[in-house]
């Protein structure tokens, strides 16, 4: 259903790759209110990660949206995200065109509900092409410890969910051995 919307573009950014374009579902109003709803249903915990920057997009809406999202943590370019002291992590990431490094702020996370000593992260992302930007994103969520007032609480992601998934990669199955992996269209 959602498929027919996307638009894509051939050897870019560079050659062998294949670009999906997503902006056309936010170009539509009533697509657009689709879209959110249906990973809204999907999404299971109070936290939702999300890489820079198309993901952010689908992530917001999540905070007014009928679902029980209430904190977002946002994974960045250096020199994107301001912070003080030792808040932020630093990741390496592997992407279908290359190796990256993504930051993000323990205090994000921190600023989410914990559960049992958990807090429960749901990861969104706007395309699974080789699944490296997510898999690097929940290995550095579930490797972190925060003490808190003097306790110590760890990560769970709770799910992968991605706007587009691109079929043929075997991403989908290297990313469910960390979780459940969810797509609202696939190409």
């Amino acid at each position: 259903m959602f498929e027919e919307h996307l638009k894509f573009y051939q050897d870019f950014p560079t050659p062998g790759i294949k670009f999906v374009d997503i902006i056309p579902y936010l170009q539509d109003r009533k697509v657009f209110a689709e879209v959110t709803d249906a990973v809204g249903k999907l999404v299971t915990a109070p936290s939702v990660a999300c890489p820079e920057a198309r993901a952010f997009l689908f992530a917001a809406p999540l905070l007014i949206a009928d679902c029980d999202v209430d904190n977002i943590i946002l994974f960045r370019k250096r020199g994107k995200l301001p912070y003080s002291g030792n808040d932020l992590q630093t990741i390496e990431i592997m992407k279908e065109y290359g190796a990256d490094k993504l930051i993000y702020r323990n205090s994000d996370i921190a600023a989410g509900k914990a559960e049992d000593g958990v807090f429960h992260v749901s990861i969104v992302d706007d395309v699974l092409a080789t699944g490296g930007t997510a898999e690097g994103i929940a290995k550095a969520l579930e490797a972190t410890k925060l003490v808190i007032d003097g306790k110590e609480y760890g990560v769970k992601v709770n799910e992968f969910i991605f706007i587009v998934e691109l079929d043929g990669l075997n991403a989908r199955d290297r990313l469910s051995e960390i979780a459940p992996v969810y797509s609202i269209a696939r190409v």
